[in-house]
């Protein structure tokens, strides 16, 4: 069973086409949802949001894409359980949104990241680690220059509390608090990253870390179609 995953895709996604096919690569059918749709196509077991530069980053990272309407209809799938994954600018947008703790701020280099990092898994019991080892390093690329996640300190305690941090950077890439790379919602169905995991699914790219990720989400989206069926 190949479970529908959709792609949301925002006027500025330049990351779109890439994340649909490492999706297909690891056994999801993706399909593409252009900003202006209201509902998610029907029998969609999973969400994401891809990296780029949604509407130009023009007023601030992820800011406008978070009014879109698909966002209306993302954010009642998430309500309902549904898996959703924001890669780098989709990070963004569902801070934008509220459907994640945090905000992403410039880089402290101001600077433009680009290049292989390391990251720790922290959990591996999530819909978007299950394919992952605990403590396991992934080597995942990044490229972003508003990267920088930030929490209030109370936030942040919380947060580590209830085990809500699910990727770290293994080393320092962009002043990120506590090195977070990738943080769930509190009820576990919703994710961001900074890192872009469909760009690493394959071993002639340098790392097909990336997969153990997308795969896991596809994992999730099967079972929540067959537990519906």
């Amino acid at each position: 069973m190949k479970p529908k995953v959709a792609v949301v895709v925002f006027p500025g996604s330049q990351d779109d086409c890439d994340a649909a096919w490492a999706l297909g690569s690891v056994g999801a059918e993706p399909v593409m949802v252009w900003h202006a749709e209201r509902e998610l196509p029907a029998a969609t077991g999973a969400v994401v949001l891809p990296g780029g530069f949604s509407y130009g980053d023009y007023l601030r990272c992820g800011a406008i894409a978070r009014l879109a309407p698909a966002m209306e209809a993302v954010a009642r799938f998430a309500a309902e359980g549904g898996p959703v994954l924001g890669i780098c600018n989709g990070f963004q947008i569902l801070c934008e949104a509220g459907l994640l703790p945090g905000v992403l701020r410039p880089n402290v280099q101001l600077e433009f990241v680009c290049r292989d990092v390391r990251v720790t898994v922290e959990r591996t019991d999530t819909l978007f680690t299950s394919r992952c080892e605990a403590g396991q390093e992934l080597v995942i690329p990044v490229k972003h220059a508003d990267g920088c996640w930030f929490a209030p300190p109370e936030l942040l305690a919380e947060l580590e509390a209830n085990g809500q941090v699910l990727l770290r950077y293994a080393e320092e890439v962009n002043g990120s608090l506590d090195r977070v790379a990738g943080v769930q919602n509190s009820d576990g169905n919703v994710m961001g990253l900074m890192p872009h995991p469909e760009h690493a699914v394959d071993s002639l790219l340098g790392s097909a870390d990336g997969a153990l990720v997308l795969a896991s989400l596809v994992d999730a989206a099967r079972e929540r179609l067959l537990a519906a069926a």
